[in-house]
């Protein structure tokens, strides 16, 4: 029987139906599953993500992703959907760090996890593997969010232990996750967050 970790990284946050049922019905759709598929011509295993989400004033979901440092990382395709708040692009990569979360007025939910490919064994298909790095529940985001869009300004929500003892954010997550929150905050949401263009990306690469 797989651990409660094992199917929380696996499967993203777990909320409740009557959460679901209304984001399902304000239009806030997320896809939060990772999935291992293979590269044929490169001969290799790689995860599969859709940055995905949005908002409206008193509510938001989002999912995005980034590299093992949090660094971000470049689309496959962007997707031009239909309507807001749904899917915004597809990445491919060999390791995907997933930052999940949910907020319902001020209070956040957080979800980091680390996804990649299990060794090959005798030629047959690996398995994905997937791994809990922060959980934050019930966070407080102490700044009454704008009327407008909601954005935190650059300040990211506060998590307690059951103690009461404070909980840092993994530093190297804080820019990936501080997107995610702006993604959750954005009402009308139909563009990424934190995965970038790859010519924007190598730009960036030459400039350095």
């Amino acid at each position: 029987m797989d651990k409660p970790q094992e199917v929380l990284a696996r499967r993203g946050l777990t909320l409740s139906r009557r959460v679901l049922r209304r984001l399902d019905h304000v239009g806030i759709f997320v896809q939060p599953q990772v999935s291992l598929e293979h590269q044929s011509l490169a001969k290799r295993y790689v995860m599969r993500g859709v940055e995905s989400g949005g908002a409206i004033k008193e509510l938001g979901r989002y999912v995005t992703f980034c590299g093992s440092d949090g660094e971000s990382i470049p689309w496959l395709h962007p997707i031009d959907a239909i309507g807001v708040n749904g899917i915004h692009a597809v990445v491919v990569a060999p390791v995907l760090v997933r930052i999940e979360v949910f907020r319902a007025g001020r209070t956040w939910q957080l979800l980091v996890t680390r996804h990649e490919s299990a060794a090959a064994e005798n030629g047959r298909r690996p398995v994905l593997e997937s791994s809990v790095l922060f959980r934050g529940v019930n966070g407080f985001f102490a700044q009454p969010m704008p009327s407008d869009v909601g954005a935190p300004d650059g300040s990211l929500p506060q998590f307690w232990s059951r103690a009461g003892e404070p909980r840092e954010i993994p530093p190297k997550f804080e820019a990936a996750i501080l997107a995610a929150a702006q993604g959750a905050s954005c009402v009308g949401c139909s563009h990424s967050h934190y995965l970038s263009s790859p010519t924007a990306i190598a730009a960036i690469a030459k400039g350095a």
